[in-house]
């Protein structure tokens, strides 16, 4: 569980990223699942984005990817979502 000055040197790191994946009309699938798990091992902090075909909220669709690959979510603002999750080499380092 993050706090608040966690949660806001993320979104503030989140920022400057690119999008790297988007939720369409077919919603979340296993598939993407598993590429979201792998870029989250890679990477710890990542932003996505639901279109507006997606069959939930942008709300409901991080809260659900979030739960499915054990992360948590860091910011929705619109149809972007950012998520963290830190890895076993801890890339980022949060302040306490």
């Amino acid at each position: 569980m993050l706090n608040s000055k966690q949660r806001a040197q993320l979104r503030a790191m989140a920022n400057t990223y690119e999008t790297i994946m988007q939720i369409g009309k077919s919603g979340v699938s296993e598939k993407s699942i598993k590429q979201i798990d792998d870029a989250l091992n890679a990477r710890e902090l990542i932003k996505l984005r639901r279109l507006e075909t997606a069959p939930e909220t942008t709300r409901e669709t991080a809260e659900f990817v979030a739960e499915k690959v054990g992360a948590d979510v860091v910011q929705v603002i619109g149809s972007k979502f950012v998520l963290y999750r830190p890895s076993k080499e801890k890339i980022i380092t949060l302040v306490k």
